[in-house]
């Protein structure tokens, strides 16, 4: 993690500033990545193999490890002498969702499940190769497709991940590099892949019919920050089976005009602007 600072003292008026240099804080970026490792974790972990899965030396890690705990974002087991995320970890997450992307699309996710009876979710981009689910609203019926809220995914996957390269910098080598180390149930060619890409922006959404899961429609409508750049979407998943091309057609368009309502909530859009 980086910080920014001015180097130097405060100018007197009229001199000229110091310019901005990026300050590292190895103590910040260690603990940052211990909190990462302990939230894919699929049990709570030891000292030792923290330290290992990070190369930090082990008192080391373990002299942040009791700092995290002090401050309730870490937990330990003291019969085990492992840790996990800490509860102070969801206070955190609740401020930083509020007035965000969460609340806005929580009403218009749903309206989508109850009226087409689909998993509907929200998705934000996280680190440039990834997005986090960030709002979720189930369909009630017995056999559902589950996600869950911080689940994260690799950008450029599914219906999605053509929303994201459709609005993305990258050169076409740079996207076929990121889309060749995803993982498909049947995956399309890179060149049909980018055909789908450049049909966002005119389409305002994107589908993914069983290439990322088996017997899975998906479709997603993106929203953009200020540069055009991809910020968020909505995303919905059904069962593919028992879906006329009519309804899915009017489920996709559902999750466009919804995406363009939450955009202008957060007061962002859902079209790039013209450069």
């Amino acid at each position: 993690m980086a910080d920014t600072a001015l180097s130097g003292k405060a100018e007197m008026e009229g001199e000229e500033r110091a310019p901005v240099r990026e300050v590292s804080v190895p103590a910040v970026v260690r603990a940052a990545a211990m909190l990462r490792l302990l939230s894919n974790a699929a049990a709570p972990l030891g000292v030792n193999q923290i330290a290992r899965e990070l190369d930090i030396i082990p008192s080391t890690c373990l002299h942040i490890l009791r700092a995290l705990t002090a401050e309730g974002l870490v937990a330990v087991d003291l019969a085990t002498k492992r840790y996990r995320l800490g509860l102070e970890i969801l206070n955190l997450a609740k401020v930083a969702l509020r007035g965000s992307i969460s609340d806005q699309a929580q009403p218009y996710l749903d309206e989508i499940v109850r009226q087409y009876m689909v998993t509907a979710f929200a998705v934000s981009i996280s680190a440039p190769e990834h997005y986090i689910v960030t709002a979720k609203s189930n369909s009630p019926h017995a056999i559902r497709l589950q996600v869950d809220l911080g689940s994260r995914f690799p950008a450029l996957v599914s219906a999605t991940g053509r929303c994201v390269a459709a609005y993305s910098n990258l050169p076409p080598r740079a996207l076929k590099a990121q889309f060749e180390r995803l993982r498909w149930h049947r995956a399309p060619s890179f060149e049909e892949w980018q055909a789908q890409v450049a049909n966002v922006p005119a389409q305002g959404y994107a589908v993914d019919d069983g290439n990322y899961i088996n017997g899975v429609y998906i479709a997603a409508s993106p929203i953009l920050g200020p540069e055009g750049e991809f910020r968020h979407a909505l995303v919905v998943l059904c069962i593919r089976q028992g879906w006329s091309e009519a309804d899915l057609q009017a489920l996709a368009e559902t999750v466009r005009h919804s995406a363009a309502q939450v955009a202008e909530g957060l007061r962002l859009s859902v079209r790039a602007k013209a450069k």
